[in-house]
């Protein structure tokens, strides 16, 4: 293998770590203000967080000194290894860990819990770069594809055993590193309909069209719509067919026009969510036919699509009924069906007080009420921004999320200057980790996205936390610090 020693110390890269140094640092400001009580305690002071958080934060510069020093090549040649020892960690935690607040995510030794779930997402990222750098690998191969998903879908599915679904979504961002390395864009777009239909099936399934018909669901129609309506593109963007595609949306049209004129005529309430579905196999039976008589394999996908899409949201009512009381009761909130403010809905509500309390320039450090007074629960781990907003206001705000967003640029730079593969998909991991928890924790925070325990990066307290999330980006900056001294790595 060729190589070129360098120094490693010069060519690290310095702007990052020194992000990630003025991140760590915020956040321990952060948790001191929330935690903080007017007490006369030094800010070492072992019986509080702030004081625990040092020590973490002590912890963490010490394993990414050592993450520095090794040989880069390690990480490519431990990734399975790490990879399975981690799945085993993640099974025994589901079996040994006693239950905390409804998961069985911690394993507790001694004083120190530690949380598996998290160092699994560095090892994930690993093995999915390694078995994607192999020579010879191309994503459009079924047999690539099933083992890349088992890697990404594994430790997601030990994790939900462990009650700790927030955790386990945080690997659904790993899609972003697959369309980075050559998947079909349409495949993130299905993804998101799933999304999509998924909501529009929950938060409307049981509203009426017509009132005569109380089974007639306003939320079916309008997936019903969706699903024609990306029939109708694709037909048009990808088979190039123009005439099938007016063909099928006149027909469409025709049928809900006769139905309403029926309706409106003659008083007789047709269910037309049953047009519905006649326009759906109408429209598969269609495809059907052009698949015989064209050769051509995407008419048959297309009309399978419209089928998929009423399964799955005659599923949704199902799936949202296997998730927890208390998640089922956060979706709703957020999306509006029921008002919560004292139970479900009072910890985002309290949040979005205590930022919007901080108003331009904030109260102050350690000057704020809202967390001063303990209104806020989890202020000091999933909830620390409000901290920031409140004490810091919109400036301070805007400065924390600038720097998250010159981080994720600067990873994504970093990534695209790698000379290795196994490297460059590894930092694209890293990247997507951090932008889907920077989103989903912001989002919760505000009340855009439900809350699902998902910790802002070096801002929350806990050691487990800082600890992944510093192993994750330390490694990177190894690979990247070596990327001109192993060419064949």
């Amino acid at each position: 293998m060729p190589s070129r020693r360098i120094n490693i110390v010069k060519n690290l890269d310095w702007v990052t770590i020194g992000i990630y140094l003025f991140l760590v640092i915020m956040g321990w400001f952060s948790i001191y203000g929330a935690v903080y009580n007017f007490e006369e305690a030094p800010f070492w002071d072992f019986s509080f967080r702030y004081g625990k958080q040092l020590v973490w934060i002590g912890c963490a510069l010490v394993i990414g000194a050592v993450l520095l020093m090794l040989d880069s090549r390690l990480y490519n040649m431990l990734a399975y290894a790490l990879f399975v020892a981690m799945l085993f960690l993640l099974l025994l935690t589901i079996f040994v860990a006693p239950e905390i607040k409804g998961s069985r995510s911690w394993l507790v030794l001694g004083p120190v819990s530690i949380q598996p779930a998290e160092f699994a997402k560095t090892a994930t990222c690993l093995a999915l770069a390694k078995f994607m750098s192999e020579p010879g690998y191309s994503i459009s191969r079924p047999r690539h594809w099933i083992m890349t998903a088992f890697i990404i879908l594994m430790p997601m599915l030990l994790i939900v055993f462990q009650q700790e679904t927030g955790s386990a979504l945080v690997y659904s961002c790993l899609l972003l590193v697959l369309y980075r390395e050559g998947m079909n864009g349409i495949f993130l777009f299905l993804g998101f309909l799933l999304v999509v239909i998924f909501i529009v099936s929950i938060r409307f399934g049981s509203v009426c069209v017509i009132p005569e018909l109380p089974d007639e669901s306003y939320g079916l129609l309008i997936v019903m719509g969706i699903a024609l309506i990306v029939q109708f593109a694709f037909l048009v963007i990808f088979m190039h067919d123009k005439k099938s595609a007016s063909i099928l949306m006149g027909a469409t049209i025709v049928l809900f026009l006769i139905g309403y004129i029926v309706y409106k005529t003659f008083g007789y309430p047709v269910p037309f969510t049953y047009i519905g579905y006649g326009a759906i196999l109408g429209s598969f039976i269609y495809c059907l036919v052009m698949r015989i008589k064209e050769r051509m394999r995407g008419y048959l996908l297309i009309g399978l699509f419209g089928l998929a899409c009423i399964g799955i949201s005659s599923m949704a009512d199902k799936a949202f009924d296997s998730l927890m009381p208390h998640q089922q009761t956060r979706i709703k909130v957020t999306l509006g069906m029921e008002n919560d403010p004292k139970k479900a809905g009072y910890n985002v509500n309290q949040s979005m007080i205590a930022i919007g309390s901080g108003g331009l320039t904030g109260k102050g450090f350690l000057n704020g009420t809202q967390t001063k007074l303990k209104y806020v629960p989890e202020q000091d781990t999933d909830f620390i921004f409000c901290t920031v907003g409140e004490e810091h206001g919109f400036i301070g705000a805007t400065l924390v999320l600038g720097l998250f967003l010159f981080l994720l640029i600067r990873l994504i730079m970093l990534a695209e200057r790698q000379r290795s593969l196994f490297s460059r998909i590894y930092g694209y991991c890293v990247a997507s980790i951090f932008f889907f928890h920077l989103f989903i924790n912001i989002g919760m925070v505000i009340g855009l996205t439900p809350v699902i325990g998902i910790p802002l990066p070096f801002f929350s307290y806990g050691g487990s936390s800082l600890w992944g999330f510093t192993i994750l980006l330390f490694i990177f900056l190894r690979l990247d610090a070596s990327r001109m001294e192993y060419f064949g790595q």
